[in-house]
């Protein structure tokens, strides 16, 4: 089971990632497909992980160990906002 700061690591690496596509879309990069797919990509792993984290604090706020927490499927946390 991942930790919290291995989940706030790994937010925080795919937040830097697509800071960047999104600066080369701006800038018209001829790579700009495969900057959507990955973009795409990293905002269902991004929501995965938040999710994690709701988790993990929802179960501590309860007096629950953390790493009873699960990781959700890209599927069910895209769901969630529709």
């Amino acid at each position: 089971m991942a930790s919290d700061e291995q989940i706030t690591a790994e937010i925080d690496k795919l937040e830097a990632e697509r800071s960047e596509l999104r600066r080369r879309e701006s800038n018209e990069d001829p790579t700009l497909d495969a900057d959507r797919t990955r973009l795409e990509a990293i905002q269902i792993e991004l929501d995965r992980l938040w999710d994690l984290r709701r988790q993990r604090q929802a179960l501590r706020d309860a007096g629950e160990d953390p790493d009873r927490a699960e990781e959700r499927s890209g599927d069910t946390v895209e769901r969630y906002w529709q």
